[in-house]
């Protein structure tokens, strides 16, 4: 253990003056990835089954705590089906854009550590090139760390972008799954909630061109009653 170690610290050492910025780049990704990755993990919640979601619609303090408040903001006030579709959106609005921003932020810090790993292929050359136009008995000295410096420099720059990648895969995987969650959430809230909508909409109100009849969502105007004999 102790000689991986040291070997894992010769070969940063190795790598010069760029590795500092790549330490710091891989401390700034990592605690982003990992920070991104807790903030969409609901447990298993955005996978759970329509039955227990409508439980939770119909009784907001019996679900998680992570999604009552969600829930609770979404029924709150609600007047018509248009109000839910709008607090969903603002959900939508909120959170959802909040999490895109934080995903690109990710994907540039990944993006970047390979550029690190390049940057610092390209200062090896120049120390080996620079070597070789001096010349002189430490000519191979200096030619050789050029190189090592060039090669660590790009390979510990694939190997901090690596995991970065595949982290923020997995956030846009769990993204994916909130915002289909909030879609389907949207959906049983508006069945849930569509029979009292309906109840509070005035039976004298007359139809015009292009809207919803009232005979077509259950209600009978009283124009279209038969009159008695």
């Amino acid at each position: 253990m102790n000689e991986m170690i040291q070997q894992m610290w010769h070969s940063w050492s190795e790598g010069g003056l760029v590795m500092g910025a790549m330490a710091l780049l891989a401390v700034v990704m990592y605690a982003t990835a990992v920070n991104l990755l807790t903030h969409l993990h609901y447990r298993g919640l955005t996978k759970a089954g329509d039955t227990t979601v409508r439980g939770w619609v119909a009784r907001p303090e019996a679900a998680p705590q992570r999604i009552r408040e969600l829930i609770r903001y979404t029924q709150d006030d609600i007047r018509s089906a248009r109000d839910v579709e709008g607090r969903f959106r603002e959900v939508e609005a909120t959170k959802v854009s909040d999490v895109d921003r934080r995903i690109a932020f990710l994907n540039v810090l990944v993006i970047s550590a390979p550029l690190f790993g390049l940057l610092g292929t390209v200062l090896g050359m120049l120390l080996t090139f620079k070597a070789i136009g001096i010349g002189g008995s430490s000519t191979s000295d200096v030619v050789a760390k050029g190189i090592s410096e060039a090669l660590v420099a790009t390979q510990t720059g694939m190997m901090v972008a690596i995991p970065g990648l595949i982290m923020a895969t997995m956030a846009k995987r769990r993204r994916h799954e909130y915002v289909a969650f909030l879609a389907r959430l949207e959906g049983i809230t508006l069945r849930h909630f569509r029979p009292g909508f309906r109840r509070t909409i005035p039976a004298s109100v007359p139809a015009v061109s292009g809207e919803i009849q009232p005979e077509r969502i259950g209600i009978t105007s009283p124009q279209t009653q038969p009159v008695p004999a």
